[in-house]
């Protein structure tokens, strides 16, 4: 997919979307939003004639000691069959154990034990699509007392032994950045700029923790200064790619959400065009 920017298809805009077709350069959507043989389905099914499509999985617990839930692997493997979207990703988290699935998506620790799971998890995902998925940051409210790895070097790792792309969510640096008390930059110089397939941009709410301000990640509101402008500084270090607006509480009208990506299309105009005039 050429780099531009789009929106999340989120279902208070979906009839006004499938019925007026606005200008964005692409849609995405929760892959678990859509395995039934729903309406719903039927109206993204038929967006694929205006729109490329990004499927955006929160499910598959890539995380998870236990391995993949074949059975819902398989169901969305089928649903990227259908739509042929042009990028799928899901999360670098857990969210499943025992067979009970939980409402968040859940940190690991950054140590070799989990990275051989996650690469192994990641390597059974993509042998079943057949083809490359990305894996997108999460935001950290927390650290593993006994990582060994940090995770732009944990990233890095799972990029250079599973071939997967990586989904970098600027808001998600952010958070983690603030809430572990990280510099933001120094962060970003360490993924593998290279692997980046798509970048996500959101909102967040700020909490009062016993006196501490802590950042939560609840794509509610419009994109943070600070995420713009590291949104800029990843475009500069490592070029345009396709960029999503996550917006998943306090749902605006389409119009806002449409004027988000605008402005990222901006930034993302640019950079093309000062990459074309070094050329």
């Amino acid at each position: 997919m050429r780099p531009v920017a789009g929106i999340g298809l989120r279902s208070p805009h979906l009839a006004e979307i499938g019925r007026d077709r606005p200008a964005t350069g692409f849609l995405e959507i929760h892959a678990e939003n859509y395995l039934g043989g729903s309406s719903a389905r039927q109206v993204v099914e038929r967006l694929r004639e205006s729109y490329a499509l990004s499927v955006h999985a929160v499910g598959l617990s890539l995380g998870s000691v236990e391995g993949l839930d074949e059975v819902h692997l398989g169901r969305v493997a089928a649903l990227v069959k259908r739509l042929e979207p042009a990028l799928v990703s899901d999360h670098l988290s857990w969210s499943v154990h025992g067979g009970r699935y939980f409402n968040d998506l859940l940190p690991l620790p950054y140590t070799e034990e989990a990275l051989d799971v996650v690469v192994r998890n990641v390597e059974r995902l993509q042998e079943v699509l057949g083809r490359q998925i990305s894996i997108e940051n999460p935001s950290c409210y927390l650290g593993f007392a006994h990582s060994t790895l940090t995770e732009p070097e944990f990233l890095d790792e799972l990029v250079r032994r599973s071939g997967c792309g990586l989904l970098l969510d600027l808001n998600n640096i952010v958070v983690t950045a603030h809430n572990l008390r990280l510099d933001a930059r120094d962060w970003l110089a360490g993924l593998p700029g290279g692997a980046i397939t798509e970048y996500h941009l959101a909102g967040h709410a700020v909490n009062d923790c016993d006196g501490e301000p802590i950042l939560i990640d609840d794509h509610g509101s419009r994109v943070g200064d600070e995420a713009w402008a590291l949104f800029g500084e990843a475009v500069r270090r490592y070029g345009a790619r396709p960029t999503l607006i996550e917006w998943d509480t306090d749902i605006p009208a389409l119009p806002v959400l449409l004027e988000e990506a605008a402005k990222a299309e901006r930034v993302i105009q640019q950079a093309v065009s000062n990459a074309a005039r070094a050329a």
